[in-house]
């Protein structure tokens, strides 16, 4: 994980890269010193620049893609800036879209810079004219009754009770949680804060919350304790102790598990199979998911949660008078 000392450098240079194409092609032939001194770097620093620009440019990667300079002779020349020379014009289908993204960052609360950020939204609504940037609306697949308690919890510091659906358990669960933050990876929001029926942070995805009638705003204040810390993000799902790792093999009827399910890993095997990772905090869950599944998916790992699996549909098949090893070599191809 990058610190935000790097990640403030790598920015800064992508913004000192994307300045420095046009300033140089309008001093064409300036010297290395004037160059590092305007951009207020060090000479070596701007060499570093520079060789970096000779492998950037356009999709393809072709010579005749990639940025052309030279600074021979103490002497830098752009010879195809590959269109950083000029102001970039956006279609209107690109301005939207900015717009739009613009506009969803907007809605997380706590957002840095939110001045910076609500300046150049407007100037990009100016720039759109005659589209309706300010009737422009987001939404993602929280519902918004859920999103606006959960916001306005955050905003005012007050306690939550939430109805929570758990996927791995498949159970509507209740709980108390002080809100921390709101925030949206991969098109989801996420509520982050302390659980007090956890006593650990953890992060409930809005559109698993049971509808506006599952988030009751308290009177009580939102206190987590002082260990309760914002978790890294980057990778929203972190596992427990209790969670076990199992692998799936699923058939091309029941693909549609490794974008449903939050799995770990997933891997192409052929013949439109896949074989997923996929953790779980009980198997009574998953042995529900892969009955229903039947012969379309089977657990290759691990060995006693694969015996599980076969001891329960061996009981299933029971039930109705069959014998599930009789063709597949397992009850329901487990």
């Amino acid at each position: 994980m990058s610190s935000p000392a790097s990640s403030s450098a790598a920015t800064d240079r992508l913004s000192r890269l994307l300045a420095l194409v046009p300033w140089l092609r309008a001093h064409p032939g300036v010297c290395l010193d004037e160059a590092a001194a305007t951009f207020g770097i060090t000479v070596r620093q701007l060499r570093d620049d520079l060789d970096l620009l000779f492998v950037c440019g356009l999709p393809g990667g072709a010579p005749g893609d990639l940025i052309d300079l030279s600074y021979s002779a103490d002497q830098i020349s752009v010879l195809d800036p590959q269109t950083l020379d000029r102001p970039l014009r956006l279609s209107a289908d690109e301005a939207m879209a900015l717009v739009v993204a613009a506009r969803t960052l907007a809605d997380v609360p706590g957002l840095s810079a939110r001045d910076a950020l609500d300046r150049a939204l407007g100037k990009l609504a100016d720039a759109v004219g005659t589209l309706p940037a300010d009737r422009v609306r987001v939404e993602l697949d929280a519902q918004d009754g859920v999103l606006r308690a959960v916001q306005d919890a955050v905003a005012r510091g007050r306690r939550l009770r939430l109805r929570y659906l758990v996927w791995s358990r498949d159970e509507l669960t209740e709980r108390d949680v002080d809100p921390m933050r709101v925030l949206t990876r991969d098109g989801h929001w996420y509520l982050e804060g302390w659980c007090h029926r956890s006593q650990v942070v953890r992060l409930f995805r809005l559109d698993r919350i049971d509808g506006p009638d599952g988030v009751t705003v308290l009177d009580t204040p939102a206190d987590p304790p002082p260990e309760a810390r914002p978790r890294d993000t980057d990778g929203l799902f972190e596992p427990g102790p209790a969670e076990t790792l199992v692998v799936l093999e699923l058939y091309p009827p029941a693909r549609w598990v490794a974008d449903h399910y939050p799995v770990v890993s997933r891997r192409e095997l052929g013949d439109g199979r896949l074989l997923v990772e996929l953790r779980v905090w009980e198997t009574g869950w998953l042995c529900r998911l892969m009955l229903g599944l039947g012969d379309q998916a089977r657990v290759v790992e691990p060995a006693d949660v694969v015996a599980s699996m076969h001891a329960t549909a061996a009981r299933a098949l029971a039930a109705y008078g069959r014998d599930g090893y009789a063709t597949t070599g397992g009850p329901l191809g487990l």
